[in-house]
């Protein structure tokens, strides 16, 4: 009777340990698989990640704050870059706050109740600026260089003006 109640709890504690191995196995397994796909996502993502700063020095690219000779240009000349940026953008904002229907830069007239307005400003260089303008239903962008005069004021002549075709 002894040695049956031994083969049974030897049976037993043998299934039990088999039991162990096999959900210790599948457990492992699943952990692993786990990890291999979160290398993978984190692999995809780093590759999104870089894709993206690739494409943000791309696109930044004409932009004064890249460049490196516009910059020097107007250090050589003895300005503070930050405030003369600041004021470079603040100049053509300003003529947003203009009386009756002319801008006093863009060459359209609005076609509704609206203002047309500059939107967003790009300053190039030392000597260029694109911009877009709206008057909240119609678009159009404009190139526009600038220069500082004698008396440290900024001077802006519109060069090249288009306006988008309302489709629909």
């Amino acid at each position: 009777m002894k040695s049956r109640v031994f083969m049974y709890l030897f049976i037993f504690s043998t299934l039990i340990i088999i039991f162990q191995y096999v959900n210790s196995k599948n457990i492992i397994d699943k952990y692993e698989k786990d990890i291999k796909t979160y290398k993978a996502k984190i692999e995809t993502q780093e590759k999104a990640i870089v894709d993206l700063e690739e494409q943000n020095f791309d696109l930044n690219y004409f932009n004064i704050d890249r460049n490196d000779n516009a910059l020097d240009y107007f250090i050589a000349q003895g300005y503070n870059v930050d405030e003369l940026i600041a004021a470079i953008t603040e100049g053509l904002y300003d003529m947003n706050n203009y009386e009756g229907e002319d801008h006093p830069i863009v060459p359209f007239v609005s076609m509704t109740n609206s203002k047309l307005l500059i939107n967003k400003i790009r300053i190039v260089n030392h000597r260029w600026i694109l911009a877009n303008f709206t008057d909240g239903e119609h678009w159009g962008e404009i190139f526009v260089t600038y220069n500082i005069d004698e008396n440290n004021d900024l001077k802006y002549k519109l060069v090249e003006y288009f306006m988008y075709p309302k489709l629909g």
